[in-house]
């Protein structure tokens, strides 16, 4: 059965999100998807558009959060209907014994990610690690451990600000 992960950046230009739903749907289709597992983080951004992939395909998601009060300190309320839509439609919801949102609970949170996952896909613009648990540092990790890496970077893509 195989498992997917993704991290990513949460803030993606609109456009840019168009570009990478269409290039993970692309992606997803390789795979038989009666047997998919998809498992996210459910941030903003790359993490949401990857669970609403998986579950468009017919495939099984999986969330890890990151610390008990996620919901509540760090899902911005624009984000809040989709993430508690993903939330109930999830197979299976782990949340990581962190009470704060934090460094440590990411960092928790990215290697839960890759403990349970065949492949990666990473919806990062190639930024380099920043040691914080970010995109960047979930990608050194799961390459390190030799977890294939899908690169989601469609040309045209670009971050905010």
């Amino acid at each position: 059965m195989p498992t997917i992960a993704v991290t990513g950046h949460m803030d993606l230009t609109e456009a840019t999100e168009r570009l990478v739903r269409a290039e993970m749907r692309r992606l997803l289709a390789r795979h038989d998807v009666t047997e998919l597992v998809g498992v996210s983080c459910l941030a903003a951004g790359a993490d949401t558009l990857f669970a609403e992939a998986v579950l468009e395909a017919g495939g099984r998601l999986v969330l890890v959060i990151p610390a008990r009060d996620y919901r509540a300190r760090k899902v911005a309320p624009e984000h809040a209907a989709a993430f508690d839509r993903l939330v109930a439609a999830a197979g299976e919801v782990v949340t990581m014994p962190w009470e704060r949102a934090g460094c440590e609970a990411y960092t928790a949170a990215g290697k839960e990610l890759l403990r349970r996952a065949d492949r990666l896909f990473a919806v990062w613009s190639g930024s380099p690690p920043t040691g914080k648990g970010g995109t960047a540092d979930v990608v050194v990790e799961a390459r390190a451990a030799g977890i294939p890496v899908d690169v989601v970077w469609p040309a045209g893509a670009a971050r905010r600000g």
